[in-house]
Formats: structure tokens, sequence, C-alpha cells
């Protein structure tokens, strides 16, 4: 049963559409970006969210006290290093917060696989000018023999997802600009995909 997480919600209108979605995951991105949310906005739109979704903060190169604070807070459910985080820093958080540890590679040749003690990798598309939300593919054939728990990101939506279950196999599929529409999380394209997924499921 391939797992569901929609990154980069912005507004309570976000979390009214994965409520009504139920998504396994979604993502708060602290992280400079578009989608970027401070303390209090992530405060709020967890306080909003229905429990039995679990929220990943999603930081790159983030001061570990600021993430200990948000996990201490209750604010993320698990913590996704997306930047240059080495292992010491992704021990140190389970160390600290106790919460699961999702380390992102991202991937344009087989060398950018690696290990880690991390809970989960994450396996994105490589850009030189950003740490994440190319909103473009990678050569998924890269991935042929990865094992263990994997989330897979970079540019998937309604056109390519069942492609990307059936080939990839992983984990968790994590979406973001393909279930936006001019920039902005599309409530019909949230609730279209995660019941495309849930048929590829049955």
């Amino acid at each position: 049963m391939t797992k569901i997480k929609i990154c980069g919600l912005t507004r309570l209108a976000d979390i009214a559409a994965v409520n009504a979605a139920r998504p396994d995951y979604i993502g708060f991105v602290f992280a400079k970006s578009k989608r970027q949310v401070n303390f209090e906005t992530a405060r709020a739109l967890k306080q909003a969210l229905d429990p039995g979704i679990a929220a990943v903060g999603v930081f790159v190169n983030h001061p570990v006290a600021e993430i200990i604070a948000l996990a201490g807070a209750g604010i993320i459910d698990l913590i996704q290093l997306h930047g240059d985080e080495d292992e010491a820093t992704v021990g140190l958080l389970q160390d600290q917060t106790a919460l699961p540890v999702i380390r992102a590679f991202r991937i344009k040749s087989p060398a950018d696989i690696k290990e880690t003690a991390a809970d989960y990798r994450l396996f994105d598309t490589y850009d030189p000018k950003q740490y994440g939300g190319s909103g473009t593919a990678f050569n998924w054939d890269l991935l042929a023999g990865v094992s263990g728990d994997f989330f897979l990101a970079g540019g998937l939506n309604k056109d390519n997802i069942a492609t990307a279950i059936q080939q990839v196999r992983p984990y968790c599929v994590d979406l973001s600009s393909g279930v936006e529409t001019a920039g902005v999380k599309d409530r019909d394209k949230i609730i279209e995909i995660v019941e495309m997924i849930r048929t590829i499921n049955r």
C-alpha cells in the first residue's frame, strides 16, 4: 500500500483539502521557498489538521535548535532534512526529538543513492539551483534494486503517478506542484490524485 504525502501546505484552505482527502502525511516547508511557513503559521495549520494525518517538517540546512523547538511544540511529527545535513545531524535529531527522520537525496547518478541512519530516505530530482521543488521527475531507472522504505519526490502528478508506483514501488509518494494550480494547492487535484493512488493500491 503506497502511502501519500502532500507537501507545501500554507493555508487553512489547504488543510481543509487534505482533511477531506486524508493522505498519510502532509509537509510544512520551513526552508526558504514560495511555500515557506513560519512557526506560528505552522502551529495554526497543525491545530486544524486531522490528527490522523502526520505532519512532516521540511528543512534545508536549518538550525538544529529550531527543529527541536518545533518538535517539542508538537507542530511536526517527522523531520525531513532536504539540504546538506550530515549523519551526525540525523543522529542528534533522532536522539533529541525521538521523531522519525527522513533524509533527502537529490539524484542525478547512481552515486547519489547513499545509505543513512535516518528512518527513511527520500529521492528527489537533482537541481543545481535549489534543494527541492523542481517540479520535474528524474530517471527512475536509477532506483532499480534500491531496497527499504523510501519516499519518491520530483514532478509527480496525475499523469505519471501510476507509472511511478508500479515501476519504483516506493513506500510513499511525495506530491507538491502536481496538486497545484497557478502555484496554489488545488483541492480538486488533491482529492483526485489521492483517490487515484488508493485505487492503484487496491
